[in-house]
């Protein structure tokens, strides 16, 4: 159960709230808790819905943002953002079961994307202490800056959501996953 109240309903959310869950129904067909909890703040709802919809017209792939997002939940061991993205990343990115395995392990089955998928890890592991040559790996697997920028803001954008996730232990509304991962 989750530690702050999910408005059961866009209804029984903050007015300020109501027409961004709207605006998340429209998009997903359905408004997963993670939104209904961070309802709570408008602010907070407002600000994570703008960057992610920024990053999502941005120059990285829904392919590539997904691996990433797998990455970092489970370095963050978010139960929540791993059942979502596993979920997202089958049925909307059309990732395989073998890929999905390997993002959550730090890497990808796709040399390019190992690339991206090692630098946010390095991002994550390192609290963005990464070197010169952290970047040029990334830039000589054919990444741009722009690109670059955006591997940053993700590892970013889905700290945001393992934390919130895991300070508030929000309920999962996906098919769940074990955040262990399977030797």
């Amino acid at each position: 159960m989750s530690r702050l109240p999910t408005p059961a309903t866009i209804e029984d959310a903050p007015v300020a709230s109501q027409p961004l869950l709207q605006a998340v129904k429209k998009q997903l067909g359905a408004v997963p808790n993670l939104f209904r909890l961070v309802s709570n703040s408008p602010a907070a709802l407002e600000g994570y819905l703008g960057l992610n919809g920024a990053l999502a017209k941005g120059a990285l792939d829904a392919q590539t943002r997904e691996r990433i997002a797998l990455a970092i939940g489970q370095i963050n061991s978010c139960g929540y953002c791993l059942s979502a993205h596993t979920y997202l990343g089958k049925n909307r990115s059309k990732l395989s079961d073998v890929e999905i395995a390997a993002n959550r392990n730090g890497a990808s089955t796709d040399a390019k994307a190992n690339a991206a998928i090692a630098f946010a890890v390095k991002i994550a592991s390192e609290r963005g202490q990464v070197s010169e040559a952290d970047i040029a790996a990334v830039r000589d697997a054919g990444y741009s800056d722009a690109q670059v920028i955006e591997i940053v803001a993700h590892v970013a954008l889905n700290t945001l959501t393992n934390y919130i996730n895991e300070v508030f232990k929000t309920d999962i509304d996906f098919p769940v996953v074990d955040v262990k991962i399977a030797a």
